[in-house]
This record gives C-alpha cells, sequence and structure tokens, in this order.
C-alpha cells in the first residue's frame, strides 16, 4: 500500500513594518481595536479613526492581504486578522540646548509591527476532512460508480 503524503496547505500570509516613527502605546491602541476582525471590516474601521497610527497600520494591512491574494490565491472576503502585534524599536536620542547653557533630551521612538492574515475558508475545508476523513473516500467511489455506468 502507497500512503500519499499530505500537502500542507498555508492559510496564512504576513507582513512586517520596521522602524516605524511611532509609540508602541499608540500603535497598540488602534491594533487592540482590529485584532480578530475581517479584513473588510479592518479597512473600515481604520479609515474611520482618527489616530494618526491608522494609516501606517492600514497599509501593511492592505500589503499583507495582497500578499495572500497574488502569491497565495486567497479570496479578500474570507481574510481575517489572527495576529496583530507591536514591538519596540530603537530610540533615536538626540539634546536641544535650552536655558543656561543646559540641554534637554529628546527621545524619538520607533516600533516594528506585524500583521497575519488568516484564510478562514481554507480552515473550514480542512476541519471537514478532520470531522469527515471518509468523506473524500465516499467522493472517489461515487466518480468511479459514475464512470462504470
Amino acid at each position: 500500500m502507497i500512503k500519499k503524503k499530505k500537502k500542507k496547505r498555508y492559510t496564512e500570509v504576513s507582513a512586517l513594518g520596521k522602524y516605524i516613527p511611532m509609540s508602541t502605546h499608540k500603535a497598540r491602541r488602534v491594533i487592540d481595536q482590529i485584532r480578530g476582525r475581517s479584513y473588510e471590516e479592518t479597512l473600515m474601521i481604520l479609515e474611520l479613526m482618527p489616530y494618526r497610527a491608522c494609516y501606517p497600520i492600514l497599509k501593511l494591512i492592505s500589503s499583507a492581504a495582497a500578499n495572500g491574494i497574488h502569491n497565495m490565491n486567497f479570496d479578500e472576503t474570507s481574510l481575517i486578522i489572527s495576529k496583530a502585534e507591536v514591538n519596540e524599536g530603537p530610540t533615536a536620542k538626540k539634546f536641544k540646548p535650552r536655558a543656561k547653557g543646559q540641554s534637554y533630551p529628546i527621545k524619538r521612538s520607533t516600533c516594528h509591527i506585524t500583521i497575519v492574515l488568516r484564510d478562514i475558508s481554507l480552515n473550514e475545508k480542512d476541519e471537514e476532512y478532520i470531522r469527515k476523513p471518509w468523506a473524500l473516500l465516499e467522493k472517489s467511489n461515487e466518480t468511479e460508480i459514475r464512470k462504470r455506468n
């Protein structure tokens, strides 16, 4: 008996934005609102939110969706945001001159944003196979019977 190897289906695509000039707290405030939502709903939310952090996050989500649509043939309507995280990047430090010859430190923070989109339509097909592994056998038997008749 020859065993067939299962092909691993990739159901996730990601986009990573590095060195975005923004505080991690400000970016997390927006990321917490969109985590777990669908792609289309996320686009509407980000366009209407009044925060400056929305624009780079919107670009990252659009990039991740374009990766999935172009490289993996995903459908836009079945994408959800499965993972979204914000990490601290390096901080640029400089000094500004102040009164009486003193200097004042200015810290310019950056962050790294990671967005992972998942195609839920592929997950549903895999779950159906896990729940009913004999379903594939039944389909193949039906096609063989039809070919004989």
